[in-house]
């Protein structure tokens, strides 16, 4: 199973402050990703996961080779459909 691990200079505590969530997690790798945003695409998108964090029922996930972090639901099985993408964790954390 991939590791859960958190965004470099960042504390679990301090995500937990921010986002105003106290028993924000960070939650493994190894699920299903997808993106959900692109109006006008013909199909979904996968995203390989590097972080990601969970919040409840949503998501905060940074794809690798990517700076962003999207925005989705956790779903039953494990996977998560984003549908919203920010350019820093700050601002997601403060969208969710």
């Amino acid at each position: 199973m991939a590791e859960a691990r958190l965004p470099a200079g960042w504390t679990l505590q301090r995500i937990r402050d921010v986002s105003g969530d106290r028993e924000a997690v960070a939650l493994h790798t190894a699920r299903s990703v997808t993106w959900c945003g692109s109006a006008g695409a013909d199909a979904d998108e996968e995203v390989r996961p590097d972080i990601v964090l969970g919040f409840h029922g949503l998501c905060l996930v940074k794809p690798v080779d990517d700076e962003d972090w999207y925005m989705g639901c956790l779903n039953d099985d494990g996977s998560a459909d984003c549908w919203s993408v920010y350019g820093d964790l700050s601002e997601a954390l403060h969208g969710l």
